[in-house]
């Protein structure tokens, strides 16, 4: 899902996640931020191709030793994690 790759001085790009919406369209996505909310880890993608589209939020889950970004489905977390995420940005807005 994510593409790593090393370039010719030996430095990781940045992880590149295809994700495709509602529509079916295909859109890249790059991760911007990671936070914890209890037990969970979740990741806040945004697209590579279009500055002005709204954010993502996934919650990273561990399947084995492999690492999956899962959508959200608990209400109530969503609500939780979001709230989170925006105090986060307006803490940062303040610094």
């Amino acid at each position: 899902m994510a593409e790593h790759e090393r370039d010719e001085a030996g430095e990781q790009e940045e992880a590149v996640y295809l994700v495709k919406d509602e529509e079916g369209v295909e859109r890249e996505l790059v991760p911007v931020y990671t936070f914890d909310y209890g037990d969970n880890e979740y990741v806040v993608l945004v697209d590579r191709n279009d500055a002005e589209a709204d954010g993502l939020i996934l919650r990273i889950d561990q399947d084995g030793e492999e690492l999956v970004l899962a959508n959200i489905e608990d209400e109530e977390e969503w609500n939780t994690v979001v709230e989170i995420y925006n105090s986060i940005l307006e803490d940062n807005a303040q610094a």
